[in-house]
């Protein structure tokens, strides 16, 4: 059913059907011998939401500006389009990328935009995956957004959600219900078939959906999330299909992708053809560190000197060993792997919502530990990870927030209550409702509440981050350690001040032809030298950044 009428659509190979329409500007679909019509499944834009009508998108009419540069993943930034600016808007965003390019970012990573239902969502529960969520703005509003984003020099990938549909709004099981697997569970809903009877059209949309963000969009791109519940035993994992689409379409322009992987599995780099996984294990050692408590999914870390060498050295922290939280073994071999293809944060928006109300670092844990972790996090040869707000300091919280139908809406209330119901320090504590629209709006980032001296550390270190290669690493005690570079040495103590005399760590030993170590930057003021004849004074809380 179309805007002039209705028109018959013709039949084409492999279940496919289209018609060539003049002048039309939205649509509906009918299935045969159905009353009911229903929006594209495929559809480009959904201008009043999942359930209207789609309507048709002209691509070419956007004018580019500039030219898409060589993807850059030094730091990355993590934000959530409708939450960014009060306007909640690709158009509101555009005003602030070139203070994050100055600060030091070099990529943005967008979290899903994919059309869903209501009013505000963080974009996981998506059920339009061609078409940009309304909400905020129009598909050359994207476009804008990419553009400008490249004329200040920032890449920009984009969190695709391609485990699962949402609950409310998918109606691709209208036309295909050979979309969906009942081989496999999935935590979110129906799990999505990619390995059995007739999954050859399953396989062709998502991975035809990921050359087209690329194509189409520009983007530098994706970020897939929840990888661990896409399941596909076939011959060509659907990811390095995915993966092999991408890159055809991005051509001679180099794109970045990168995996949420619950199970660590480094075959996503090492034979799907992706680029970089998240480095979960970096966080929760990191939570733990900073004070968190050892409990639920941070039972299997104490925070400790040796746990942030060992990363820095490896990569994972759980390679193959026993998990006492999952009552299974976690992770896969990652030594060997180069450090960058690690993402390492201190926030990202599943961890910082996953507190009593949502709550910043700078609010939970002390200030000496938390600059010294945010020292260590920019540092370190890791690629880091920053969360929207995180690099001013902002108090702003980040909460679960979903607006849904009544029904659906308590549903996903109390399932919310019950995750949380793993953080004994949690259980007496009410979450903010996820479908009071003042939730959402109490995670708008308040630009007034810069912290400067945050933000200044923000940018000193992003300035001395270098892409140098790691020597070693070695623990100075439980609660302090050292990373060596040819020449530099980092020193992040995250205890009691320390003396250490002797000092018999040769890490500490300046290089040959060099009578010792001079401090370039310290995060928090040191009124003596470190390496003095009484041998090593280090200060309790703080990083220290020596060199040659």
């Amino acid at each position: 059913m179309f805007d002039d009428g209705e028109h018959d659509l013709a039949g084409e190979d492999d279940g496919y059907f289209s018609a060539l329409v003049p002048g039309v500007k939205r649509y509906r679909l009918r299935l045969d011998g159905e009353r009911e019509t229903y929006p594209d499944p495929a559809s480009r834009f959904q201008p009043e939401g999942p359930h209207g009508p789609s309507q048709v998108v002209d691509a070419s009419a956007y004018r580019w500006k500039h030219a898409a540069r060589d993807v850059r993943a030094d730091v990355i930034y993590e934000m959530h389009i409708g939450t960014f600016t009060r306007e909640g808007t690709f158009a509101a965003a555009i005003e602030h990328l070139p203070a994050l390019a100055d600060i030091g970012i070099t990529m943005l990573e967008v979290m899903p935009i994919h059309e869903f239902p209501g009013a505000f969502g963080w974009g996981y529960d998506g059920v339009d995956l061609w078409a940009p969520s309304h909400l905020y703005g129009e598909p050359d509003d994207v476009r804008a957004f990419v553009d400008a984003a490249h004329g200040a020099g920032l890449s920009v990938i984009l969190d695709v959600v391609y485990n699962h549909f949402g609950p409310d709004g998918n109606y691709i099981a209208q036309f295909a219900p050979s979309f969906f697997s009942t081989t496999y569970t999935n935590e979110w809903g129906d799990a999505i078939n990619f390995e059995g009877d007739d999954a050859s059209g399953v396989r062709e949309f998502f991975a035809e959906n990921a050359a087209y963000w690329i194509d189409e969009f520009h983007f530098d791109g994706l970020r897939f999330d929840a990888t661990q519940s896409i399941h596909d035993r076939s011959a060509t994992h659907i990811l390095g299909e995915i993966a092999a689409r991408a890159r055809a379409a991005a051509g001679e322009h180099k794109i970045f992708l990168v995996a949420e992987d619950e199970r660590q599995d480094v075959r996503h780099i090492t034979e799907h053809g992706l680029d970089a996984l998240w480095n979960d294990d970096w966080h929760h050692a990191s939570r733990v560190a900073l004070g968190g408590r050892i409990e639920a999914y941070y039972t299997d870390y104490r925070g400790r000197a040796q746990e942030f060498v060992s990363m820095a050295k490896h990569g994972f922290l759980y390679q193959g060993q026993r998990y006492k939280w999952q009552r299974m073994r976690r992770g896969t071999p990652s030594i060997g792997i180069a450090p960058r293809k690690f993402i390492c944060c201190l926030e990202n928006h599943d961890q910082v919502a996953n507190s009593a109300h949502g709550e910043r670092l700078t609010q939970l844990a002390s200030r000496g530990r938390m600059r010294a972790m945010t020292a260590l996090l920019l540092l370190q040869p890791a690629t880091p990870m920053l969360f929207q707000g995180q690099e001013l300091g902002l108090p702003t919280p980040f909460q679960y927030f979903a607006d849904h139908k009544p029904e659906l809406a308590t549903l996903v209330a109390n399932g919310r209550r019950e995750f949380l119901t793993q953080f004994p320090s949690l259980v007496n504590i009410e979450p903010a409702p996820p479908h009071d629209r003042a939730t959402f709006e109490a995670c708008k980032l308040d630009r007034t509440k810069i912290d400067a001296s945050i933000a200044q550390l923000y940018r000193e270190l992003l300035q001395l981050r270098r892409d140098e290669e790691l020597i070693d690493g070695a623990v100075l005690s439980d609660e302090c350690f050292l990373l060596r570079w040819p020449s530099r040495l980092l020193i992040i103590n995250l205890g009691e001040a320390l003396h250490l005399d002797p000092a018999p760590e040769p890490l500490l030993a300046p290089p040959a032809g060099s009578a010792r170590w001079a401090l370039l930057w310290s995060s928090e003021p040191v009124a003596y030298e470190i390496d003095s004849e009484e041998n090593w004074r280090i200060p309790r809380e703080c990083a220290l950044l020596l060199a040659i």
